[in-house]
């Protein structure tokens, strides 16, 4: 079994309200140092396949389930052998 985190988050040419709220409340909080802010999501997921077929599986998910690729987009990464 192979443990994946999946990121999701909004392409660069898509406006991130919720980011934009957060830096404003970081700027509020004193730290004007900070330019930007994204937000994304994260799925940890667990496969019972080999190495090989993770990059297919992941992709699979991503492209019918998790990822709206009108202003999303994802990367992942093997987090460890279970």
């Amino acid at each position: 079994m192979i443990n994946v985190r999946i990121f999701v988050t909004y392409k660069q040419s898509v406006f991130d309200p919720q980011g934009e709220t957060i830096k404003e409340a970081i700027h509020s909080l004193g730290h004007g140092e900070v330019k930007t802010v994204k937000v994304g999501k994260f799925f940890d997921v667990t496969l019972d396949t080999n190495e090989d077929e993770v990059a297919m599986a992941v992709k699979e998910i991503a492209d019918q389930l998790l990822v709206n690729f009108n202003m999303e987009t994802y990367t992942y990464k093997v987090m460890e052998e279970a």
